[in-house]
């Protein structure tokens, strides 16, 4: 399968998470050893200038074929719609008309990033680029391509969403295509891969023992629960990060930040700071997915009290201050 990968407006940073896929031979090798080639990436493809601008018209114009067509960065419409914000450099044409030709002609078309999914970080505040997603803008359907879009396979837009992506949910994903093995039915409500959405950030989070008794940090380098006053969405966020780390050992709350729900549509704007809890009456706004506020509240009362010294004054510290204690083993 041959594949053609464009950056949009955007940070470039789904392009430096894919470079750190686990991998000894690289991502590349990765890739071919998949069965796709990687026909051309601004960033990784030895082709430049005319050689790069021939490669794009042939692509467009139906001479040379490819299956996958992959976009990092949002889409700038503006301004007024003619999409002049972001040019192709050396072509002359602004670079929406490229990815509309391009979305045409492939088999499959994959939103790389937030920012390409749903419009991410560079859509926030006025938004006086009209940036927006392929097939998203924010949470309402639309975005470049239209709520109607299929590509050649039937699929919409495949968005591999994250701020930046996880290189396994990319690697994964166009694995699976390759294989034929994700169609319409492994797709979310987001239109997002299911393998990675059905999942919580929660769900191997290291800082899961302070959660259970609700013992909570009070600054940003306590080693507690995040979710009380730090601003963490992880028992909320759909996404694996602490079951499949970045590079085998990382994740934002293994760092010391919260986590703020980056896969998800308006993430940018929570309406709050990124590290703070918003609460009403004490009791936080965002409370875990499918837990009635009621049960929320009774649990963390019961948890509090039964709260062990060690994880208490362990949860106050940027380092434990007491160890767990040794039972010995034997007959009970």
């Amino acid at each position: 399968m041959k594949l053609i990968w464009l950056q949009a407006a955007g940070c470039g940073g789904c392009t430096q998470s894919l470079l750190g896929a686990e991998s000894r031979a690289g991502v590349l090798a990765q890739f071919a050893d998949g069965g796709i080639e990687l026909v051309l990436h601004p960033g990784m493809s030895e082709s430049t200038g005319d050689e790069t601008l021939d490669l794009l018209r042939a692509a467009a114009d139906g001479r040379l074929s490819f299956d996958i067509l992959c976009v990092e960065g949002a889409l700038l419409r503006g301004p007024n719609g003619s999409g002049r914000f972001q040019m192709l450099s050396g072509s002359g044409r602004p670079l929406i008309a490229w990815v509309r030709e391009l979305a045409a002609r492939a088999a499959y078309v994959l939103a790389i990033g937030t920012c390409s999914a749903y419009g991410g970080i560079v859509s926030g505040g006025e938004n006086v680029t009209d940036a927006c997603g392929l097939q998203f803008d924010g949470d309402q359907e639309g975005g470049l391509l239209g709520t109607d879009f299929r590509s050649g396979a039937g699929l919409p837009v495949i968005n591999v969403a994250g701020c930046p992506t996880h290189p396994g949910w990319i690697v994964d994903t166009l694995l699976s295509l390759a294989l034929g093995a994700l169609n319409a039915a492994d797709l979310d409500a987001w239109q997002r891969p299911r393998f990675y959405t059905e999942q919580l950030v929660h769900h191997g989070c290291p800082r899961n023992e302070f959660y259970e008794f609700k013992a909570s940090a009070q600054k940003l380098s306590d080693l507690g629960c995040l979710m009380e006053n730090m601003g963490c969405k992880g028992t909320q966020a759909n996404a694996d990060c602490n079951l499949r780390p970045w590079h085998g050992v990382g994740s934002c709350v293994r760092g010391g930040f919260a986590c703020i729900s980056c896969t998800e549509p308006g993430f940018e704007e929570p309406g709050h700071p990124f590290m703070e809890t918003p609460k009403i009456a004490g009791i936080p706004t965002g409370l875990p997915i499918d837990m009635p506020k009621a049960w929320f509240v009774a649990l963390a009362a019961l948890s509090k009290s039964a709260t062990p010294k060690r994880v208490r004054e362990n949860s106050r510290s940027d380092h434990p201050l007491i160890a767990p204690g040794i039972r010995k083993s034997g007959p009970k």
